[in-house]
């Protein structure tokens, strides 16, 4: 009796201990100011009412103590459901209301006289092998695929697998991903978990599912899937860290001639797999705030096309967009393109040609446009117009070599921004409603900094330069997300985002403006954490800098800045302009009251 009273115990005890009580303090938005959030000064952004909560990975903490002026972050897939918690407890902690998480592709794939499926590539001279993965599946003693093939035939001899396409997830759907139950179903093996899925050859998807009345070629799609669906429980977490979650749409084959562009012979399939996605997605996650959208994986350089109708890539976005259109009609597609400003390089791109690539993609459907500020990889510098003699950064060099900003690049970061902020104003005007998000990467073009984990030959950055990628382009977007999360900002010690959480409220000016306040002439200062700031103006020629103290003369106000990221405040000082040249570029220093200088200064140019 008495272990038995000793077990009824310990039951209590671990069933107390499992209760996951979670009350959400309203939905987040997109991270823009106009969405009402409260700025990243105030603790507690977004945050759950609870403080905490406890699950089998351990308590976590739901309070954004750190908030940064990023707000969300790429996140690699990961097996273990623990990862998951620990990563969107250090977002959510600095103030990240937005993961997008990587995905998987579709690969059409050759088969042996047996139905297995062939590896993907093999050597030169060698035979192709069957790929492991999907050798497992087995129906009736029959490869998967010949076992599809039978069936079919059973209904029509004149049906025939015409095609087979494969599919890797961590996802388990559920039955809204399939169309015609009488062909298609789940396949368990031991461990393993498959989905057989089978479409019209045309890609018409035909949702009469008669397989009898003519015999037809059909395509076979076999998804590799989880045991588990790892999609749920990020939805799980995000509804109680107050996280948007993106995930993958299924990514686009590539062109076997050129891989940087989408394969547009594959659109049927590529379509009915995505349909087939979002339907499950809209059965099994209706109402979910925590789904905040689609993430469109294949990546794209914004360019000025000659004819964008022509473009695979393009027309490969349009078709599987509007699925997502007719699925999940409530959802965004977040997309994030590349820029190359190099001159050296050809096909890359100035401002004014990236504009209208910009225009181009955002006519396929897509409603967020997170381009990717180049840093990272070298593709664009960081630098103000009155830098463009100076040599570029070390890090840029064996990326662009020995050069000043002005033979290396087009334009800087933030002439890229303005040009895409300028089109989509005018995108507005004509009626296609797209947000410009910024995706600034969170690396260097070579490990001579830090190796990250599975990052290749990339190192990661430092708050100091992330903080600089943050001024050049915050005032032409209206939020701020970065590539990436895993292993960029949590490799090294401290990591990067243990740097963030140690500064978070260092001050971050993105602008200065020439502006009035009553009867004074002065500067408003834009940025983050800038209340009560001392400002330092000089320029050439100017013997000593002038100082001044907001707190003392000046003007905080930090209502939330139409159009721009939340957090974004602003500070005035006055300005007596007439001791001041004309044609000078101010250089504009802000220091925090403890003494903490930003990392980098804006410039305003006085024309008068």
């Amino acid at each position: 009796m008495r272990w038995l009273t000793l077990i009824l115990g310990v039951a209590i005890l671990a069933g107390v201990a499992s209760v996951v009580i979670v009350l959400r303090d309203g939905s987040t938005g997109s991270g823009t100011a106009s969405a009402g959030q409260t700025a990243p000064s105030t603790p507690l952004i977004g945050s759950p009412a609870h403080s905490e909560f406890t699950d089998p990975c351990g308590t976590f903490e739901t309070a954004a103590t750190t908030p940064y002026a990023v707000s969300g972050y790429w996140l690699i897939p990961a097996s273990d459901p623990c990862t998951w918690r620990r990563q969107l407890e250090a977002i959510h902690r600095l103030g990240g209301d937005t993961v997008v998480r990587l995905g998987f592709g579709l690969s059409p794939r050759e088969t042996d006289d047996t139905g297995q499926i062939l590896e993907a590539s093999t050597p030169e001279g060698k035979d192709p092998k069957p790929d492991a993965r999907y050798a497992r599946c087995v129906e009736n003693g029959l490869s998967c695929m010949k076992a599809a093939e039978k069936d079919l035939q059973a209904a029509n001899p004149g049906n025939r697998i015409t095609g087979t396409y494969v599919y890797r997830t961590d996802e388990r759907f559920g039955p809204g991903i399939f169309r015609c139950p009488q062909m298609e179903h789940e396949v368990v093996v031991g461990d393993a978990v498959f989905f057989r899925l089978l479409a019209p050859e045309d890609g018409s998807d035909d949702p009469t599912c008669d397989f009898a009345r003519e015999g037809r070629g059909y395509h076979l799609i076999l998804v590799s899937a989880g045991v588990k669906d790892s999609l749920s429980e990020l939805l799980d977490l995000g509804d109680r860290f107050g996280i948007k979650v993106f995930p993958a749409l299924p990514l686009a084959p590539r062109d076997p001639e050129e891989s940087t562009r989408a394969d547009p012979r594959h659109i049927g399939t590529l379509t009915t797999l995505t349909r087939r996605v979002l339907q499950d997605y809209g059965d099994r996650f209706k109402g979910r705030e925590s789904l905040g959208g689609v993430y469109q994986p294949f990546e794209l350089q914004l360019r000025d096309w000659p004819d964008p109708s022509k473009v695979q890539t393009l027309q490969v976005y349009a078709e599987q967009h509007l699925i997502v259109e007719q699925e999940l009609p409530d959802k965004p597609i977040l997309v994030s393109p590349y820029i190359d400003s190099r001159r050296r390089v050809k096909y890359t791109s100035t401002p004014t040609q990236v504009a209208q690539g910009f225009k181009a993609l955002a006519r396929t459907g897509v409603e967020i446009i997170a381009p990717q500020d180049g840093r990272g990889t070298g593709k664009v510098g960081l630098f103000w117009p009155n830098w463009k003699n100076k040599p570029v950064d070390d890090s840029l060099k064996p990326v662009v070599g020995e050069s000043t900003y002005a033979t290396a690049y087009y334009g800087s970061t933030r002439d890229y921004y303005r040009a895409m902020s300028l089109a989509r104003q005018e995108l507005v005007q004509e009626g296609v409603q797209v947000e410009l998000w910024a995706n600034v990467e969170a690396f260097e073009p070579s490990t001579s900094t830090e190796a990250c984990g599975r990052q290749g030959t990339r190192g990661r950055t430092d708050k100091p330069r992330l903080d600089t990628q943050v001024t050049l382009a915050a005032p032409y977007v209206s939020k701020i997300i970065s590539y990436m999360w895993s292993d960029f900002f949590t490799c090294g010690s401290p990591s990067l985002s243990e740097e963030i959480a140690a500064d978070w409220d260092r001050p971050i000016p993105i602008e200065a403006q020439r502006r009035a306040r009553q009867i004074q002439d002065g500067l408003e200062i834009r940025g983050y954490h800038v209340g009560g700031a001392n400002v330092t103006l000089s320029w050439p020629g100017l013997d000593t800098p002038r100082v001044v103290d907001s707190a003392t003369v000046g003007w905080h106000d930090t209502t939330p800045i139409q159009g721009l990221p939340a957090g974004t405040e602003k500070i005035w000082i006055p300005v007596d302009w007439a001791t001041v040249p004309d044609g000078v570029w101010i250089r504009v220093e802000v220091t925090s009251v403890d003494g903490r200088k930003s990392a980098e200064p804006v410039y305003y140019h006085n024309t008068g």
